[in-house]
């Protein structure tokens, strides 16, 4: 969850690639942040807080201090203790002689503590990473050299880690990997480690990836990765697609509001190459080969697993039989697998810990397994029989909006391939145009003056059937994640089984209602219900149903293929999100208590 970054190379910059670093990995976690930097000595300075009251503690000191040629920036989501300097990362040994970083969770960590405590070891936090710089000083006492020293650390180590050390005297850099993201950075005379490509994005788009198992030495002359017993291992460097430029804000107030704008170009990267218009068919490279499947069962987690619940409706539409599945829940008691199903993860970052462990699951009974993720070289990606990427590009608000909007056009691509069918042309013609249909949504929204239509409402419900439904799932989550303020999705048929009590006047209800069919019909009833305890309406609609005649505010969506109307629907329910929050002034790109990659189970 955490974000990492190291850097071995000019003495003299070091502290601002760190500082640089940190900067564009506080998506990954906000509640604290710090640096050591090292060389012929090691300084630390970290504190509780954003990024920014590092920045003011470290731009009031003795910048001389900060200057060597290694070092390494933490910024923290709290797991183990509430968010204080004390355990703010990087942590220290008693002589402040190493300094390690870490994402994760150390399991055994009571244990060693407890072991270390009895040997007279005195802890000043209450983080679990703290037994590690003592265990590697007392390696270090040991007369163990310095990778020696790291590496007998880390075999001690039960549970997921990213780690990253620094020991004094010594120009050099170690990090670690096990069941936590962890990616090396090659540039010209340095080298960086960093728990996510963007934190050297601004140095270097040449990318090793690591895998489980593996340790790293960077050095000024450098780096090197050898497996568990210390065997040399040769890693590709792979090049990052990404510009620097497209992580940052381009002039908008927020990253959320950025990457809402540029969903009609992420939707493009998404199809492109991947509709053949004139045949009139879906063409997805990364699943030739792949057979039909059985049944499909998708895992998957949060905003993920909304577009899991809309891929398996497309399925089965099509004939195919499948189910979505909480990644966390089906880790720990699987659905039956039998010959020919297709277990698909659903993960934006390729990372997410649930999601791996579900996967892994479905593996180890026989399953064969497919990714849908936005990350090339990810976990996810790599431990997979098959990986289809979303190609939505870099994606730093905390709050997914491009990534689920890529991630729908992705699983109507897997549809359309997996399932077949005689409705691909209709389905191809409606996908050519999805990027100039968001963009119209984008252009004409009356969100915002709908917004301040509910100015002191304080509980929003969301409705939707079918394919509608796993967008207002999303709508109220992404409503929750940014206002702050409660907000609840529901399937509309069972409004009337028990949320309907919590209805008034008071309580805006939005309904999602595309298409003129028995689902929109329905949907309308229940409308009606809700206006029938005098709560205001807002109904987001392509007009096909005129569901605008019974509502106080219609958000109106372009016209398109029914299994293409939700996505443009969840583009309005975005900005009734970030319009509502931006009027209660939220920290709409780091959301309190949230991270992007949910690297920890």
């Amino acid at each position: 969850m955490c974000g990492i970054v190291g850097y071995v190379g000019d003495s003299g910059s070091t502290l601002d690639v760190l500082l640089g670093g940190l900067s564009n990995l506080e998506y990954r976690g906000y509640d604290s942040a710090g640096v050591a930097v090292g060389g012929e000595t090691l300084r630390v300075e970290k504190r509780a807080g954003e990024l920014e009251t590092l920045e003011a503690a470290v731009g009031s000191a003795d910048r001389r201090r900060f200057e060597g040629p290694v070092g390494l920036g933490h910024t923290r989501w709290s797991t183990h203790g509430p968010p204080t300097d004390e355990n703010a990362h990087p942590h220290t040994d008693e002589d402040g002689r190493v300094a390690v970083v870490h994402n994760g969770i150390v399991e055994n960590y009571r244990d060693l503590r407890d072991e270390l405590e009895a040997e007279g070891v005195a802890f000043t936090s209450e983080t679990d990473t703290e037994v590690v710089p003592h265990l590697i000083a007392r390696e270090l006492r040991g007369e163990a050299d310095p990778e020696a020293a790291v590496r007998a650390a880390t075999e001690r180590l039960e549970g997921s880690y990213a780690l990253a050390v620094v020991i004094e005297g010594i120009d050099a850099l170690f990090a670690a990997r096990q069941d936590s993201p962890l990616v090396l950075g090659v540039g010209e005379g340095e080298s960086f480690v960093a728990s996510d490509v963007p934190a050297f994005l601004d140095h270097t788009r040449d990318v090793v990836y690591l895998d489980d198992g593996e340790f790293v030495r960077l050095d000024p002359g450098g780096w090197t990765v050898t497996d568990a017993e210390g065997r040399q291992v040769e890693k590709p460097v792979h090049t990052v697609e990404w510009e620097a430029e497209e992580t940052g804000k381009s002039g908008y107030d927020h990253y959320t509001l950025k990457e809402i704008h540029e969903q009609p170009r992420s939707l493009r990267q998404c199809l492109s190459g991947r509709l053949d218009e004139l045949g009139g068919r879906v063409t997805v490279e990364e699943l030739d080969g792949i057979d039909a499947p059985a049944s499909v069962q998708f895992v998957a987690c949060g905003t993920s697993y909304h577009a899991a619940l809309y891929g398996a409706q497309l399925l089965r539409d099509r004939g195919t039989p499948a189910t979505a599945h909480y990644a966390h829940e089906y880790a720990t008691a699987p659905a039956p697998i039998a010959d020919g199903d297709l277990v698909i993860g659903v993960t934006q970052s390729g990372e997410t810990a649930d999601t791996l462990s579900a996967l892994r699951e479905a593996a180890g009974r026989g399953a064969e397994t497919l990714v849908l993720t936005n990350v090339v070289g990810s976990t996810a990606a790599r431990e997979c029989d098959h990986a289809v990427y979303i190609r939505a590009g870099p994606e730093i608000g905390v709050a997914a909006t491009k990534t689920f909007t890529s991630q729908l056009v992705g699983l109507n691509l897997l549809a359309a391939r997996l399932a077949g069918g005689d409705r691909q042309r209709d389905l191809v013609d409606a996908l050519r145009r999805v990027p100039d249909d968001v963009q119209a949504v984008l252009d004409e929204s009356g969100a915002a003056s709908v917004v301040e239509a509910f100015a002191d409402s304080e509980a929003f419900f969301f409705l939707g059937r079918g394919l509608g439904y796993p967008v207002a799932l999303e709508g109220a989550l992404k409503f929750k994640e940014i206002t702050y303020e409660h907000a609840e999705g529901f399937a509309a048929g069972e409004l009337k089984h028990g949320p309907l009590a919590l209805v008034t006047g008071e309580t805006p209800v939005f309904a999602v209602v595309t298409g003129d069919g028995e689902a929109a019909r329905k949907t309308i009833g229940n409308v009606k219900e809700v206006e029938a305890r005098d709560a205001p309406v807002v109904v987001v609609t392509d007009g096909a149903a005129e569901a605008g005649r019974y509502a106080d505010h219609v958000l109106e969506i372009p016209e398109t293929d029914p299994r293409l109307a939700p996505l443009l629907a969840n583009v309005q329910l975005q900005l009734v999100a970030y319009h509502r929050a931006a009027r209660l002034d939220r920290s709409i790109d780091k959301p309190r208590h949230l991270a992007k990659s949910v690297t920890v189970e």
